[in-house]
């Protein structure tokens, strides 16, 4: 199954979306900054990336932009996940290079389907 990088701060999020991922079959590995993200993105090979936006020493946004403009990273999905979902933040995710955007509390169920997509799977919710 695919390799998820998880990159957010907020342990109790973490808890909860690693586990429901792994039980359905992800290997999740997870990064607790942006910087940590981006060199976890370079050297883990994830399939996927589900990145925070706000996130310390390195925000979301500019992580997504440097994962992007390296060539060994370039190709990975990033879902951006906000909980601040305010006017225009998908717009400024998108432009910052993330492959999709969703909202925080999460949607187990759509945040799934946006993952198969993304990853060519077929739908298993």
């Amino acid at each position: 199954m695919a390799k998820i990088l998880y990159v957010e701060d907020n342990e109790d999020n973490v808890y909860m979306l690693t586990t429901r991922l792994r039980r359905k079959g992800y290997e999740v590995v997870v990064a607790t900054d942006g910087e940590q993200g981006v060199a976890a993105a370079g050297s883990g090979t994830p399939s996927l990336i589900l990145m925070d936006l706000s996130l310390p020493v390195l925000d979301g946004w500019e992580a997504a932009r440097r994962i992007k403009a390296a060539p060994e990273t370039s190709a990975i999905p990033i879902i951006a996940l906000s909980a601040h979902a305010m006017a225009g933040d998908r717009e400024r995710a998108l432009a910052a290079g993330c492959d999709d955007f969703d909202t925080k509390p999460i949607d187990f169920r759509r945040l799934l389907e946006k993952i198969q997509l993304l990853l060519g799977e077929k739908a298993t919710s």
